[in-house]
C-alpha cells in the first residue's frame, strides 16, 4: 500500500486493526493517462478507487476522437484529493455512469471481493456506503474532526451537572429559611406546598423583607414562584442554556417525565462546562440602557455563530440558542423604543425564518405589529419606522419586499389581521400564498402576546378541514425542481439554490401538514415531530426529513461563513448559494442523498394533497 493513502480518513477509519490490515494487504496502486476510462457504465466495476494524486470525472461519455479518447463528456462530478468513487457500482454489480480520468491520475484501488468483506464485518462501515443518509450523518458527527467538541456540548443534564436543592416544608418562615440557605450555603431552595414546589432565592428574600417589610415569620411559600422552568434529566445540557436564555433566568428546575422532582441545574455549573461564550452576550443584552449599548452586544453574534460551528455543535441546537438570542436583542429593543404606555396594547411578532426559530445568519426583516382594536396612537408609525431603521444598524438587513413594521400594511388591528388572513387563505395568486405562508409561522416576541393568541386561533378555526384551501397553499412545496439529474445525480450548476431546492420543499411541505392538524408549533423540527406523534407523517420520513434540513442548512452556513471569511462585507448577493466546487466528497454525498429525499417527500406531498405534477 502506498503511504500517500490516508487511513484516517472516514469512512476507512470506521475499521478496525484487524480490518484495516485487511485492505493493507490487499489495496492496489493503479495509474491512468488522461482520458482513460477507469469504470464503464453497464460492467462490473473493479472494486473502489480512491484518488491519490489527479483528477476524475463522473457522467456520461461524449464522442470520441481518432484515439478513442472521450469528447466532451458530460460530467456530473469530480473526484480528487482523497475522494473515493465506484463503492455502489461494486456493491450492486454494475456501474451505471463512465468515471475517466481528467487528468493523469493515480488511485489505490481496493478490490470489492475484500470490500465486501469488510461490509459484512462492520455494520458502520456498511452503512457508510450502502447510503443510509441518517447513519452516514451520525457516523460524521461521532467519527469526523469535531468528535471531541461535539462530545462535549452534547452532554446530558443528568451528567453530573444536577445539584440536590434545598427543601423546606409549608409553614417555614422567611427567617428559618434564610438560615437554612446559609448554613447548607445554597443560593436558592424550594418550598413545598401539597404536591408543588415553589421557587424561592435569595434575591427573592431580600426583596420581601426589605422593599416590602414582610414579617420575618410569614411563610416563604408566599413569596415562591410556582411557574417552575423545568427539564428533563435526558435532555442535553446545551437546551438548559437556551431556556436560560430565553427566559432569563439563572437556574432550571429538574423533573422526570412523571412530574417526580430530581433537582437543579445552576447557571455557574453550566456556564463551567461551555466554552462559549453566548451567555455573555446574553447578559450584556439584558444590562443595555441604550439603544448603543444593545447594538454592541449584537455585534458579538457573528463571533458566537463562528464560534458554535467550529466547535462541531448540531445545527439544530445552534439555531435555538440564536432564536433565543435574536429574540431577546429585538425585544429589548422594542421595550427601549415603544412607549412603556403603549406596550400592553400592541404585539411584535416576527415571521418566516426568524418565526420558525430557523435564522441564523442575519438575512431579512420580516415582522409585524398587532395593534388592540379602536387603539389611538397618533405618533406609532415614527415610531416603528424607527424600530426597522435601528434594526437594520444591527445589522437586520431590510425586507426587499417591505415586510417589516416600518411598512403601514404590516401594522393592523386584530381584526384587520383576522381579515387579512382570511384574504390570503381565499386568494389564489402567488403573492397572497407567500404573505400567508410567512405569517403562518408568526411568533409573538415583545408587547401583549395575548393580542397574537386571539387573531391566530381565529384564523385557524376558519381554515380548519378546509381540502380546497390545503390542496392550493400545499401546490407551492411543488413549486422547484429538485437539483438532480435524470441519473439521481448532482446537476452541475453554479450556485446551486439550496433554498428552493432543499430547504422550502420541506419547510412549506411541513408547514402545510402542521397548519391542517392546528399544530402551534412554527419550527420546522418540532412540527415533524408534532406530525411523527399524531400518526400524521411516518417516524422514518421524519427523520429522514429533519436529516436532510440539517444538512442544508448546516451546508449554507459553511459556506456564508466561508464568504465573510474570505472578507466579504455587507449583504451576502448569495445566501442560499451552494458553490459544488467548494464541497468535498462526503459533502457531495450528503447532499445528494438529502435532495433524494426531498424528490420522494414530494411525490408523496403530491398524492396527499392531489396535486398533478
Amino acid at each position: 500500500m502506498s503511504e500517500a493513502f490516508k487511513m484516517d480518513n472516514l469512512p476507512f477509519s470506521l475499521l478496525d486493526a484487524r480490518e484495516q490490515a485487511l485492505l493493507n494487504e490487499h489495496l492496489q496502486s493503479v495509474d491512468f493517462r488522461r482520458g482513460e476510462v477507469i469504470i464503464e457504465a453497464g460492467k462490473p466495476p473493479q472494486g473502489v478507487f480512491i484518488v491519490s494524486r489527479g483528477r476524475v470525472a463522473e457522467g456520461e461519455l461524449g464522442e470520441f476522437d481518432a484515439q478513442g479518447a472521450p469528447l466532451a463528456p458530460q460530467v456530473f462530478v469530480h473526484y480528487e484529493d482523497d475522494d473515493y468513487f465506484g463503492g455502489w457500482s461494486a456493491i450492486n454489480g454494475v456501474a451505471i455512469h463512465n468515471f475517466v480520468a481528467a487528468e493523469d491520475t493515480t488511485c489505490h484501488l481496493l478490490p470489492t471481493r475484500i470490500l465486501l468483506e469488510l461490509i459484512a464485518s462492520n455494520p458502520l462501515f456498511a452503512d457508510y456506503f450502502q447510503q443510509n443518509l441518517s447513519a452516514k450523518r451520525e457516523i460524521v458527527a461521532q467519527h469526523g474532526q469535531s468528535q471531541d467538541m461535539a462530545e462535549f456540548m452534547l452532554a446530558k443534564i443528568s451528567d453530573g451537572m444536577i445539584r440536590e436543592p434545598l427543601i423546606v416544608a409549608e409553614g417555614t418562615s422567611l427567617h428559618e429559611a434564610t438560615r437554612l440557605m446559609r448554613e447548607t450555603k445554597a443560593d436558592c431552595l424550594l418550598a413545598k406546598r401539597r404536591n408543588r414546589y415553589g421557587l424561592v432565592t435569595r434575591t427573592d428574600l431580600l426583596d420581601a423583607v426589605v422593599l416590602q417589610g414582610m414579617p420575618l415569620d410569614t411563610d416563604v411559600g408566599e413569596i415562591a414562584s410556582y411557574r417552575l422552568i423545568t427539564a428533563d434529566p435526558d435532555d442535553y445540557l446545551f437546551n438548559a442554556l437556551i431556556l436560560m436564555t430565553q427566559h432569563q433566568i439563572e437556574r432550571v428546575v429538574v423533573m422526570d417525565g412523571n412530574h417526580a422532582l430530581i433537582g437543579i441545574v445552576e447557571l455557574t455549573d453550566v456556564l463551567s462546562h461551555f466554552s462559549s461564550h453566548s451567555h455573555v452576550i446574553g447578559l450584556r443584552v439584558e444590562r443595555a440602557n441604550s439603544v448603543e449599548e444593545l447594538r454592541e452586544a449584537a455585534q458579538g453574534l457573528t463571533d458566537l455563530i463562528r464560534a458554535l460551528t467550529s466547535t462541531g455543535v448540531k445545527i439544530r441546537f445552534t439555531m435555538e440558542l440564536l432564536a433565543a438570542m435574536n429574540g431577546r436583542i429585538i425585544s429589548k429593543l422594542f421595550d427601549l423604543i415603544i412607549p412603556n404606555d403603549m406596550r400592553p396594547h400592541v404585539c411584535l411578532i416576527v415571521m418566516g425564518s426568524e418565526g420558525r426559530g430557523e435564522q441564523i445568519m442575519k438575512t431579512d426583516q420580516d415582522n409585524a405589529l398587532l395593534v388592540r382594536n379602536g387603539l389611538e396612537w397618533p405618533g406609532m408609525m415614527d415610531c416603528m419606522r424607527r424600530f426597522s431603521e435601528t434594526l437594520i444598524s444591527f445589522g437586520f438587513p431590510p425586507c426587499p419586499g417591505n415586510i417589516m413594521v416600518s411598512n403601514p400594511e404590516w401594522v393592523n388591528s386584530i381584526d384587520e389581521w383576522a381579515r387579512k388572513l382570511a384574504q390570503w387563505s381565499h386568494s389564489c395568486d402567488g403573492l397572497s400564498v407567500m404573505n400567508l405562508a410567512i405569517a403562518v409561522d408568526s411568533k409573538p416576541i415583545a408587547g401583549n402576546i395575548a393580542l397574537f393568541k386571539v387573531a391566530r386561533n381565529a384564523f385557524l378555526r376558519r381554515v380548519h378541514s378546509n381540502d380546497l384551501f390545503f390542496s392550493h397553499f400545499a401546490r407551492a412545496a411543488l413549486n422547484f425542481d429538485t437539483p438532480l439529474t435524470l441519473f439521481g445525480n448532482l446537476k452541475d450548476k453554479e450556485p446551486l439554490d439550496i433554498k428552493k431546492g432543499g430547504i422550502f420543499p420541506i419547510v412549506h411541505g411541513v408547514r402545510t401538514m402542521a397548519l391542517e392538524q392546528r399544530i402551534l408549533e412554527t419550527n420546522t423540527f418540532k412540527r415533524i415531530e408534532a406530525l411523527v406523534e399524531q400518526g400524521k407523517m411516518t417516524r422514518s420520513m421524519g427523520e429522514n426529513l429533519g436529516e436532510a434540513l440539517s444538512i442544508f442548512i448546516q451546508l449554507r452556513l459553511d459556506q456564508q461563513m466561508r464568504r465573510i471569511e474570505a472578507g466579504g462585507e455587507g449583504r451576502d448577493a448569495m445566501p442560499n448559494g451552494i458553490d459544488l466546487q467548494q464541497l468535498n466528497k462526503l459533502e457531495r454525498d450528503l447532499l445528494r442523498d438529502a435532495l433524494h429525499i426531498v424528490k420522494d417527500f414530494k411525490k408523496l406531498f403530491a398524492v396527499r394533497y392531489h396535486i398533478s405534477v
